[in-house]
């Protein structure tokens, strides 16, 4: 017998178990047992099986969902000289592939999207002053390193910091998939380590509920203090898996719970944790999003958290997320719940601004064309940004938000695209003007339904003749983020990338840097051996 009809057997013989074992939920009593002993250290979720598993049976045994992607393509601005997008902070899609790269085999192409790559990682922006003040604002603009005569032009927002004493009080409802498939280690034994980063982080003033959903939803937690700890953590330990996926009523149950403990001018927040299997229930995916889109309007969010692999639906997970005015990550690893949950957690749960929108207007005597880096499922029409009932994204408390545009300037040999023969020429003002964009960026205060505006212009004069730092972190990423999605072509190789991201020398206190390095040279090297002709 082949290896590969063995590891499928083993296969067969997990899901076989995985469907007959029931959910044992039980009600936790109002003191409850000391906690297990500290989580299991970050690499514990994936053996060297899994690894040798996952490179050699999950192209052609995956289960896992991803929303098709269409670059954005180049635009000339004697043509199309507005650009306007909803901002993301989402970063699931850098982790999501880092756990591909790990376990051996190339993503595939539509499970790289390149803002969260770029997002993924601290550019060092410096906050506002001011805590009226939503966010900063950072431009930077200089040559491209894999076209010197082509330029990047990067836009970067920091949102005010909050120190964790001096968040508003939580009403959190975490809402734990507990179905079959949440049965491999990688799933609910990691999810309940993840939550367990953000337990001892709660105050008094906080409260938590816990609801699980399987064949059935069901609440474990009712509403507690968050320095209930031990009640808090034992709820999670008695968590088990089995049956199918009835996500529909969890989520009902969940926002159901969440109005009921509702703190005014607090968080209010749903934190759904799931390999996004939903198989009963309301499982279509236009009517989540519409139900969710109404408990959005009552200022309950919804952040989404993914797990696990082979049936992983990342579509569902991204898009629910964007709907219920949150943030998507995935959870990969302990280091990385950490990250979401411990380092990040004031971004992840307190929304400073929300419905964020990017406007850029280039001045067609200066600049030639421009493409918009990622964001192709965030793109919005023109007049969307100044109508505030067009729904965008938030920026939670201390996050970084970058966008990056690759520009060609008028004469500078780098265009791409014909001129039109009859277009119109630029009016004369603009030839004058050394003004190369003006971007604008329209926000809503977290308490305000009313949009400001804030706007800054681009000029010839903040061309720099190198890359910063940030601009060269974020141009490594994007190399990286579209050589795996085989955009990059011929432009840099993967040494070349690696190289650029060695450069940086922004702080790297968390080794994320560090770590995009050693992907990057990982990624050469399944590349090198064939794995990207597999896919």
């Amino acid at each position: 017998m082949s290896r590969r009809s063995v590891v499928l057997i083993a296969l067969s013989s997990l899901v076989v178990a995985a469907c007959a074992h029931k959910a044992r939920v039980q009600e936790v009593p109002a003191v409850a047992a000391e906690p297990a002993v500290a989580a299991s250290p970050a690499d514990s979720y994936y053996s060297p099986a899994d690894l040798d598993r996952g490179a050699a049976i999950w192209l052609q045994e995956t289960r896992e969902n991803y929303a098709k992607i269409e670059k954005n393509g180049l635009r000339r601005v004697a043509d199309q000289p507005v650009s306007t997008f909803s901002i993301d902070v989402d970063s699931g899609s850098y982790s999501n592939v880092r756990r591909m790269l790990n376990a051996g085999h190339l993503p595939p192409a539509d499970a790289v999207r390149s803002e969260e790559f770029i997002n993924y990682f601290d550019y060092a922006y410096a906050p506002p002053t001011r805590r009226e003040d939503a966010f900063s604002v950072q431009v930077d603009l200089a040559p491209s390193p894999w076209a010197p005569q082509r330029h990047l032009l990067l836009v970067g927002l920091k949102g005010y910091e909050v120190p964790t004493e001096a968040l508003p009080p939580a009403n959190l409802v975490f809402l734990i998939d507990t179905s079959g498939s949440m049965m491999p280690a990688d799933k609910l034994d990691l999810l309940k380590d993840a939550f367990k980063q953000l337990i001892p982080k709660l105050r008094r003033q906080d409260r938590v509920s816990i609801v699980v959903y399987a064949g059935s939803a069901g609440v474990v937690l009712p509403p507690t203090p968050g320095d209930r700890e031990r009640v808090i953590l034992g709820a999670l330990n008695r968590l088990d898996a089995g049956g199918s996926t009835n996500g529909g009523a969890g989520i009902e149950l969940a926002y159901r719970l969440a109005h009921e403990a509702r703190i005014e001018h607090g968080i209010n927040r749903v934190i759904l944790a799931t390999d996004g299997d939903f198989n009963v229930g309301i499982s279509d995916l236009k009517t989540l999003k519409s139900y969710i889109a109404g408990q959005r309007k009552d200022g309950i969010g919804l952040t989404t958290l993914g797990f696990g692999t082979d049936n992983y639906n990342d579509e569902l997970s991204e898009q629910l997320a964007d709907i219920g005015n949150g943030n998507h990550a995935y959870i990969d690893s302990l280091n990385e719940a950490n990250k979401v949950l411990g380092e990040e957690m004031s971004s992840t749960l307190f929304t400073i601004a929300h419905d964020v929108k990017v406007q850029v207007e280039f001045n067609p005597a200066q600049v030639a064309e421009y493409r918009l880096i990622g964001y192709e499922n965030r793109m919005l029409a023109r007049e969307d940004f100044n109508d505030d009932r067009v729904d965008a994204g938030e920026i939670g408390a201390g996050h970084d938000v970058t966008a990056l545009y690759e520009i060609a300037l008028v004469g500078s040999g780098g265009e791409r695209v014909d001129p039109l023969r009859y277009g119109d020429a630029a009016p004369a003002a603009d030839r004058a003007s050394d003004e190369l964009a003006f971007v604008k960026l329209r926000y809503k205060p977290a308490q305000g339904e009313a949009s400001r505006l804030l706007s800054v212009p681009v000029t010839r004069a903040q061309i720099a003749t190198a890359p910063s730092s940030r601009l060269l972190q974020a141009a490594a990423v994007t190399a990286f983020a579209e050589r795996l999605r085989n955009d990059a072509e011929g432009v840099l190789d993967y040494p070349a990338i690696a190289a650029m991201a060695r450069a940086v020398d922004l702080p790297d206190r968390y080794g994320h840097r560090a770590e995009l390095i050693e992907l990057i040279e990982r990624a050469g090297r399944i590349s090198n051996n064939g794995s990207a002709a597999a896919r």
